[in-house]
């Protein structure tokens, strides 16, 4: 697994195939990658922790990750999963298109879970022991891994049915007050400025810029970014821009200037320093250091 597949704010690439919408994963934290950064999809998601603990951050609310415990996040919500400091995390992730289920068909059934997928329905994000339908749940989500393990003839009859049982625990127990997002709005502008960047990043761009983007003032604007994504924009421009030095460095063998140059560093001194502030050694270093080992450096 490899972080590259996590770059961009909004995957427009699919992680399932046409006849089988559906696929599963596991992945470390930091064993695999670091983090994985800031983003959003069209596919529904469900992390479940396998070992260790971590933070994995739904619509600007954190919510600790830890053993057993599972996440789900929705179509369309901005999401991250980062390592809690001292921990490793092993999760699965697992992905489908929501219409896997029937959420466009005009049946009962996905009447029923529209709008569970479009947010209109209150339910907590994370299931865990403190949920009296967790072990029920848990163990739909056990059967699917075996089924998919397994791989028998018509298995695949057997994931959609499983995800029917899963989600109708969830449509049936949920509760006006168990969950309420207070960040709507929120989200659609850190949307905004995160598409903003993976769309300029390569050239300067300044907070007011950002800013009006937003149309807030520059002062407001640096408040709420650094209230909703933990730093402040340029801190979080410039460890975008890093990221994506990091998998060029690896992917290709153009030289440390022009990898600097088509992140938007203009200086390559401040590009080295950053650079080694946040991975603890020299670009060279790390494409020495890892070029071979991920298999994309002759």
């Amino acid at each position: 697994m490899n972080v590259c597949q996590y770059e961009t704010y909004h995957e427009n690439k699919s992680h399932v195939t046409p006849d089988f919408p559906y696929n599963t994963y596991l992945c470390s934290i930091p064993l695999d990658f670091p983090e994985v950064a800031t983003h959003w999809h069209g596919e529904a998601e469900i992390i479940v922790i396998k070992k260790g603990r971590g933070i994995v951050e739904i619509d600007l609310k954190s919510y600790d990750a830890d053993e057993g415990s599972m996440l789900l996040i929705l179509p369309g919500q901005l999401h991250s999963i980062k390592q809690k400091p001292g921990f490793i995390m092993e999760y699965e992730n697992i992905l489908f298109e929501p219409d896997f289920l029937g959420t466009e068909t005009a049946d009962l059934c996905g009447n029923l879970l529209k709008p569970l997928f479009e947010g209109n329905i209150s339910h907590s994000p994370k299931l865990d022991r403190n949920l009296p339908y967790y072990e029920e749940a848990s163990e739909y989500i056990r059967k699917i891994d075996s089924l998919c393990s397994e791989k028998k003839y018509g298995y695949q009859l057997g994931v959609k049915g499983l995800l029917f049982s899963f989600f109708h625990l969830i449509v049936a127990n949920h509760t006006k007050a168990s969950y309420h997002s207070s960040h709507g709005r929120s989200v659609e502008k850190v949307k905004l400025i995160l598409s903003y960047i993976s769309e300029n990043y390569t050239r300067k761009i300044t907070t007011q810029e950002a800013a009006d983007i937003c149309y807030y003032s520059n002062s407001h604007f640096m408040k709420f970014f650094k209230s909703a994504m933990g730093e402040g924009f340029t801190q979080y421009l410039n460890n975008y821009r890093l990221r994506i030095a990091a998998q060029l460095l690896l992917s290709s063998d153009d030289n440390i200037i022009n990898i600097a140059e088509k992140t938007g560093f203009e200086n390559l001194s401040y590009f080295n320093r950053c650079f080694k502030k946040s991975f603890g050694i020299t670009p060279g270093q790390y494409r020495r250091n890892h070029g071979k080992k991920q298999g994309n450096i002759a």
